[in-house]
C-alpha cells in the first residue's frame, strides 16, 4: 500500500503545470518508514522516514523504504561532512598540478590544477568522494577560492623562477559561477598573487552554461574583461548547443576523454574528435584532448591537428615539488609522433 501510494505521489507531482506561459515539470523523492517495524512514535518514524527520503534522491528514484543501514550510512556521511569543514582551516588540502603539452612539438606548456584532501586518517580522499559532498554543503565555495589562489600563488613563483611561459587552468563549480562576488574574487586573487591574468585559463563545463544562460553570460563575459582565459570542460558529453558554443566567450575547448580512450580501435571516436577539433578551430578556438594515455592516441591527436593534450601519457596529476623538479628536467617531453615528423 505504500509504495502504491507513494507511487501515485510522484506520478501526480510530475503533472507539467504552466507559469507565465512556460510548461513547469518538477519530481519528487518520497521516504517511507512502517509502523511499527520503524518506529513506534512519530519522532523516530519522521526521522527514519527523511532518512530514507534523502536516500530516494540520491539514487534518484522515486521512493526507498527505511533500511537499518540508512541510518549508520547518514552517520558517516555526518562525519565525513564535520570533517570536510575542518580540513580547510588544518590545513589538509593541497593542489596537484597535472602537465598540459603541444601535442606537435611535444613540450609542456601548462598545467591543470587539481585539488586533493589529505585526510588525518583516511589518507589521500578521491575527489570523486569530496567534491560533490563540497557541492552539496556549499563549501566548494572556499575551496574552490583556495584553490584558485593556491594555483595562482604557485604559478607565479614559477614565473618568478624563469618560467614565464607557463599557464595554469582551474575548474569552476556551477555554484561558484552563480555567486555574485565571483568576478571580484578573480580580480583578488590576481592582484594579491602578482599573477599575469592571461596565464589563467578558468574551465566550466558544458552542463554549467544550461544554467540561467542569460546570468551565466555576463559573468563570463565579466570574467573574461579581467584578461582570463576560459575553457569548455568535458565538451561532446553535455547539452550545449552550436549556438551556445557560439554565444558563450571561451577560447579552449576540453575533449572529453570518453572519446580519446577507443581512438585507435574506433573509427567513429576518431571522426567525432576530428568533427570537433575542425569545428573548434573554425571558431578560432584551441583544443586540448584529456585522457590521452598512449603514443598511438598521441599520434592520431597530431595527425588531427589537436593542439594540446593532457594526460596519463604525460603524467598524472603531482604535487608541485614533483612537477617543478620533472619540468626542469625536461622529463615530460614528447617525442613527435614518426609518421608526422619532419
Amino acid at each position: 500500500v505504500a509504495s502504491t501510494t507513494a507511487q501515485k505521489i510522484c506520478t501526480a507531482v510530475k503533472t507539467p503545470f504552466e507559469i507565465d506561459g512556460h510548461d513547469i515539470v518538477v519530481s519528487a523523492s518520497v521516504g517511507i518508514a512502517l509502523f511499527p517495524s520503524d518506529g513506534r512514535d512519530a519522532s523516530v518514524l519522521l526521522r527514519r522516514a527523511d532518512t530514507a527520503m534523502y536516500r530516494a534522491k540520491k539514487k534518484s528514484s522515486s521512493y526507498e523504504f527505511f533500511e537499518e543501514t540508512m541510518e549508520a550510512s547518514a552517520s558517516e556521511h555526518l562525519r565525513f561532512e564535520g570533517a570536510l569543514r575542518r580540513a580547510l582551516e588544518r590545513g589538509e588540502f593541497a593542489v596537484y598540478f597535472q602537465p598540459i603539452a603541444a601535442a606537435s612539438e611535444g613540450n609542456v606548456v601548462g598545467m591543470e590544477a587539481l585539488v586533493r584532501w589529505h585526510h588525518p586518517s583516511r589518507g589521500l580522499v578521491s575527489p570523486v568522494e569530496f567534491i560533490p559532498l563540497a557541492e552539496e554543503t556549499g563549501l566548494i565555495i572556499p575551496i574552490g577560492e583556495w584553490v584558485l589562489r593556491a594555483a595562482c600563488k604557485q604559478l607565479k613563483t614559477w614565473h618568478d623562477a624563469g618560467w614565464p611561459k607557463l599557464y595554469v587552468t582551474v575548474n569552476l563549480s556551477g555554484l561558484q559561477l552563480q555567486q555574485t562576488n565571483l568576478v571580484e574574487t578573480v580580480r583578488n586573487v590576481l592582484r594579491d598573487t602578482g599573477l599575469d591574468p592571461h596565464c589563467l585559463i578558468l574551465e566550466i563545463t558544458e552542463s554549467m552554461l544550461m544554467e540561467h544562460v542569460e546570468e551565466t553570460l555576463l559573468t563570463l563575459k565579466a570574467l573574461k574583461a579581467t584578461g582570463v582565459g576560459l575553457a569548455l570542460d568535458d565538451f561532446g558529453t553535455g547539452y550545449s548547443s552550436l549556438a551556445y558554443l557560439k554565444r558563450f566567450p571561451v577560447d579552449v575547448l576540453k575533449i572529453d576523454r570518453a572519446f580519446i580512450q577507443d581512438m585507435a580501435d574506433n573509427a567513429d571516436d576518431v571522426s567525432i574528435v576530428q568533427g570537433i577539433i575542425a569545428l573548434a578551430h573554425s571558431l578560432r578556438l584551441k583544443v586540448v584532448a584529456e585522457g590521452v594515455e598512449t603514443s598511438k592516441q598521441h599520434s592520431y591527436l597530431v595527425s588531427l591537428n589537436c593542439n594540446l593534450i593532457q594526460g596519463y601519457l604525460l603524467s598524472q596529476p603531482v604535487p608541485a615539488e614533483i612537477f617543478e623538479a620533472n619540468f626542469n628536467t625536461g622529463h615530460w617531453r614528447l617525442e613527435r609522433p614518426a609518421h608526422v615528423q619532419e
